[in-house]
């Protein structure tokens, strides 16, 4: 009783759970409140907490997820060529232009993203100049694609046309491969929507100039180990997505020699090789295609809740869950990057989450990694505390943990990797993902960056969809 006695003559703290209007009343009365941020599994959905019901503790499940993770983890991807698109990527032609996202048509893109394909059919000689460029497209001649239905990904809009040069990734495990053009640095550049003249200049030195040096170093390294790249660049500051001034350093370092021993002027040699050292961003165009070369290997597992692509047009978000069609995307509107701006931007001139980038998200990189990178928050905006603690928080979305990519900061635990669209259901907890913000305008380019979730949409109807294929009722043997 003493006890119970205590317990009241004790100052009065409050937890509520639900609507805030409580501990605003409470706030009121000057009474000391935590408002706890709880909502029902599912948003209380019956349709979803059907299907959680039914996959709950479901061995067939948790089987296949484990194959999936493990082809991901053992997968280990090899740079080891550069050639023009056409040559490589499937169902390539003459007048096809990849893009970044889920499939979308041209009238309905944003801004950056058309002003990327004027480019690219201007850098092909198609049009000479953005009125013929539209004109062209008009007549229906062109065939638009998503870069990730052609096991190739693009940062920003993504683009890719017929004659750009593109890494060649092998996943020598497994055998598949992916493809990424070459990153062009930053300032006025295509995959911002810059379509002027010195836009297409780089584009064209590129293609006729970096490319078929690069290819020559390439033939001498026998395939460049992207993994081993990666795992010391987390152990150096990097993640992988928005920050790669360590993976690009030792991509330089792995390279520089094998220039050295082919057969090239030496103005160009010093002008190839400059171009890497001053494009800190060089890597990122590595980066993203050996996760997609890791992830499609995980792809196609039957029964498995693992997602293996998410990406954006700028106007909509999409994933891709192993177990479900290679080319079945679930999508909902993209949402605006909360962050950063650079000196006289602002949110109102922002465009919607854009780019494959965030295949390295998928892949336990980039923003899963960010409590191992804590420089990066001087980029994406928030603490190092908030970097750490998005790190851990993505554990409870994922099936596992990425031996291979280790975070330091978290003594050396494995990134987080293997989001599971059912525990993205159960717990209402988003993936996290950090990214560049594009003014909506074409050609202006990169006004800020910061951080952003999916639409929880995407995941409801992936999984209604995982519930309709393998749930009660259906056959699936």
């Amino acid at each position: 009783m003493s006890t119970l006695n205590e317990l009241f003559n004790q100052p009065l703290r409050v937890m509520n759970i639900g609507t805030s209007k409580f501990k605003e009343d409470l706030d009121l009365q000057g009474i000391e409140t935590i408002q706890v941020d709880w909502q029902p599994p599912a948003g209380g959905n019956i349709q979803l907490l059907k299907a959680l019901d039914f996959f709950q503790d479901n061995e067939r499940v948790e089987k296949a997820n484990k194959e999936a993770i493990q082809r991901i983890k053992d997968a280990h991807p090899f740079l080891i060529d550069i050639e023009q698109a056409i040559d490589v990527i499937p169902s390539m032609h003459s007048k096809k232009i990849l893009h970044s996202g889920p499939p979308i048509a041209w009238e309905n893109m944003a801004g950056p993203m058309q002003g990327a394909i004027i480019g690219a059919l201007i850098f092909e000689g198609m049009a000479a100049n953005e009125e013929e460029a539209r004109a062209l497209i008009n007549t229906g001649e062109i065939e638009f694609g998503s870069c990730n239905e052609h096991s190739t990904v693009g940062p920003m809009a993504g683009i890719v046309s017929p004659s750009m040069p593109v890494h060649v990734i092998e996943n020598r495990t497994h055998g598949n491969r992916a493809y990424c053009s070459i990153n062009e640095g930053l300032g006025k550049v295509l995959r911002f929507g810059a379509f002027s003249s010195e836009v297409i200049d780089r584009l064209k030195w590129l293609r006729d100039v970096f490319a078929p040096a690069l290819k020559k170093a390439l033939v001498l390294t026998g395939g460049i180990d992207l993994k081993s790249i990666t795992a010391q660049a987390l152990h150096m500051g990097d993640e992988c997505h928005n920050r790669n001034k360590a993976a690009t350093s030792l991509f330089y370092r792995e390279i520089a020699d094998y220039f050295m021993q082919i057969d090239i002027e030496t103005d160009t040699l010093r002008e190839v090789l400059r171009f890497i050292q001053n494009n800190e961003h060089y890597f990122l165009n590595l980066s993203m295609p050996a996760c997609k070369a890791a992830l499609d290997a995980g792809h196609g597992v039957p029964y498995s809740t693992v997602v293996t692509t998410m990406a954006r047009n700028g106007v909509e978000f999409g994933i891709c869950i192993s177990g479900l069609g290679k080319t079945e995307w679930f999508t909902a509107p993209a949402n605006y990057i909360k962050g950063l701006f650079f000196p006289g931007y602002s949110k109102e001139e922002a465009t919607r989450d854009l780019g494959d980038s965030a295949i390295t998200e998928t892949m336990g990189i980039g923003g899963f990694a960010m409590g191992g990178s804590p420089a990066i928050v001087q980029f994406v905006g928030g603490e190092v505390k908030d970097a750490i603690q998005y790190s851990e928080q993505m554990y409870e979305i994922t099936v596992s943990e990425n031996s291979n990519y280790s975070i330091p900061t978290l003594n050396f635990r494995g990134a987080a990797f293997g989001i599971d669209v059912k525990k993205v259901i159960e717990t209402n907890i988003l993936p996290v993902i950090n990214t560049g913000i594009a003014h909506k305008v074409a050609g202006i380019g990169q006004i800020g960056a910061g951080i952003v979730h999916p639409p929880m949409e995407c995941f409801e109807k992936g999984f209604l969809r995982f519930y309709e294929v393998y749930g009660e009722g259906a056959v699936n043997e």
